[in-house]
This record gives structure tokens, sequence and C-alpha cells, in this order.
């Protein structure tokens, strides 16, 4: 891959970035006005906390991030990896962690909280992404490619299955596997580890009875529906009473105290009810030209290094929308993941938007400005 001088800011991504973020804290004011009031006597408590704790520092973050050079992250990739992982056994320390809903996901830091899997998605982007090109050609060997691959992963899957968090996890292989596929590992090794990892599933699922219980209302979502499946049936309802064109912009029934976390894991139900198939589409539209600038990026991208980073962040971003949308509409077992630039949280949404800055900065070096 041939050098290029550097360009401006790649303007399309910059577009559908904002939209996205317009887009999410409308759904936000819009979905979160019943549960708002009642946890906390104010309407707009998570829009105005989205906006200044996550949209307005996450913007910040982006510009600051963009103009740093993207080979700085190759230099502390193994530095930064380590970080993650030792904020990520913190959850499990009394008094630093916090237990929420019977998961350990959250750091409270005085009236801060912080979730390293956050973190997490993009520094073993970064990490994967800097050891694989000093592996070469040796990625497609078993004992120096694939054996430190699958230990990198599987330090990364047993920590977050004790949290337990299965959506993280699932968002984590599929950025691994994607990066390891993109830097020449053989199509055996690759068939390997799927059918390893659909083993494993199977074994998580059948030994831990809140997840079978997902996966037997995943596929008889009448079962107990005012029981286990309460919220994917709340969350159909929703979908399925907006029609082609949605009841309208803040008429939303299921949001009033009947569908569960409605601005976080199940804001795309909202969506669905408010906006209608119309709303829908528009948004996965913006996913897709998101994906499709990010991956034109890592086409051009002016070497291995950012190549692979640039894939690792566009498909964080585009699986972690797919498993949401997907679990949310019923099409895979229910799965507590939030929509990125959409959902509540502003741990999410900055690290997302470090991942936007280090795309962007990458594609500064390629020559496209658009």
């Amino acid at each position: 891959m041939s050098k290029h001088r550097e360009q401006g800011v790649n303007k399309n991504l910059l577009f559908v970035v904002f939209l996205l973020l317009i887009f999410g804290l409308a759904m936000i004011a819009s979905a979160g006005i019943a549960y708002s009031r009642s946890r906390f006597g104010d309407s707009y408590y998570f829009f105005k906390h989205q906006l200044f704790y996550g949209v307005l520092p996450g913007i910040i973050v982006l510009f600051a991030i963009a103009k740093i050079n993207y080979t700085f992250w190759k230099k502390i990739a193994f530095p930064f990896f380590i970080l993650s992982i030792l904020l990520l056994i913190l959850v499990f320390v009394p008094g630093v962690g916090s237990r929420v809903y019977g998961a350990s996901r959250w750091l409270q830091l005085g009236p801060f909280s912080f979730q390293p899997s956050e973190m997490l998605k993009l520094s073993i982007v970064i990490y994967l992404a800097a050891w694989l090109e000093s592996r070469a050609e040796k990625v497609k060997d078993f004992y120096e490619g694939l054996l430190p691959f699958l230990a990198v992963v599987g330090v990364v899957s047993f920590l977050l299955e004790k949290q337990p968090d299965m959506g993280t996890l699932g968002v984590i292989i599929f950025i691994a596997m994607s990066v390891f596929f993109i830097s020449g590992a053989r199509l055996s090794h690759i068939f390997s580890m799927a059918v390893a990892g659909f083993a494993a599933l199977v074994l998580l699922i059948k030994f831990e009875s809140y997840r079978m219980d997902r996966f037997l209302v995943f596929l008889h979502p009448e079962l107990d529906p005012r029981g286990i499946g309460y919220q994917i049936n709340q969350a159909l309802l929703a979908i399925g009473s907006g029609g082609f064109w949605g009841l309208g912009l803040g008429h939303s029934l299921q949001k009033f105290n009947y569908l569960p976390e409605p601005v976080g894991d199940s804001i795309f139900a909202i969506i669905g009810e408010e906006l209608g198939l119309v709303g829908v589409v528009a948004l996965v539209l913006l996913f897709l030209a998101l994906a499709m600038i990010g991956f034109r990026i890592a086409k051009n991208a002016p070497d291995r290094f950012s190549q692979l980073t640039a894939v690792g962040i566009t498909s964080w971003i585009t699986f972690q929308a797919l498993i949401n949308i997907s679990a949310i509409s019923g099409l895979i077992p229910l799965t507590g993941i939030p929509l990125p630039f959409i959902s509540y949280g502003g741990t999410s949404l900055i690290f997302l938007m470090a991942g936007i800055g280090v795309l962007l900065n990458i594609s500064k070096q390629t020559g496209l400005d658009n």
C-alpha cells in the first residue's frame, strides 16, 4: 500500500456519526420521559445527562484523537490493552467494583461510574492490529499465530463471562475474528474456532439457568410473558404497534413503565413504535453507511496496522448494532448490549467517539476526505 499525503477530515464519516448522535439524543429525550420522571423527578434527566456527560465530552474526545497520528496507538497498544484487563479485573474487587442486577460490570469512581468493557473494545482492536502486523506471515502458523491469538481471546472471554456480560463477549469475539481473518489467517483456523466457539456457547447456555431461560424464550416468545419472556414480548409489541409510519415521535405507550430499559438496551423497540418501519430502515441505513465508509478507509489505509485497526473499529460498531437490533427484534436470544450512538450511556459513547477519532486520523492518511 502506498503512502498518501495527509488530507482533510472525512466529512461523510463525520456527517453520519453526527446524524446518529442527534437521532440518539432525540430518542433518549422521547423514550426516557416516564422513566426519568419516576426515578429522578425530572422528565429529561437522561437526555441532559447523555448530552453533558456523553455527547459533548465525546465530541471533544473525537476531535482530539483525530489529531493524534494513528501510529501513536501502535506504540502504546500493549500497555493500553493491559490497563483494560486490569480495570476489567477490578470490577470484581469489593468497594471498587459495583454489582448491578447481578452483574459486576462497573467501577465506581466517586460520583462517576465507568464500564471497563467499553474501553476493552477499543484496546483489543489496537492491540490485535499491532500484534498481528508484527506476526506478518507467521499469523498462518498454528503455534506462532493461532495459539497466541486464542490465549488473548481466552483471557478476555473468561473475564467477561465471569461478570457476566455475554453481549460484550459476543462483540469482542466478532471483532477479534474479523481482524484475525483480514490479517491473513488460515480459513481452516477460522472455521475450527467457529465450531469450537459454537460448542462453548451451547455449554454456557446449558449450564446457566438464566441463559437457558433466554434461549427458551427466544424459541418460544409466548412462554411466561409476565416473567422471563416479559422484556422481549413488550419489545415485539412496541415494534409491531409502530407499523409502517409509527405512532409519531413522543407517542410511544410502551415507554410508560411497560418496556424495561427504554433508554438503554431496548431503545430500538421505542424507535420502531414511534417512527415505524420508516424510522427503523433510516437507522439501519445510517449504520450501513458508516460500515461502508469505515471499510473503504480500511481498503485505502496506508499500512497494515492502520488497515487492521480500521477493520476492527468498523466491525465493532457494525456487529454491536447488529446484535442489539437482532436481539430486540427477536432474531437472536436477548442479550444486554447498547445500540451504538443511540442508547443511553456515557462510557459507551465516549469510547465509540474515540474509535471514530482514530478512524478519522487513518482516513486523513489515505487521501480520502469524503
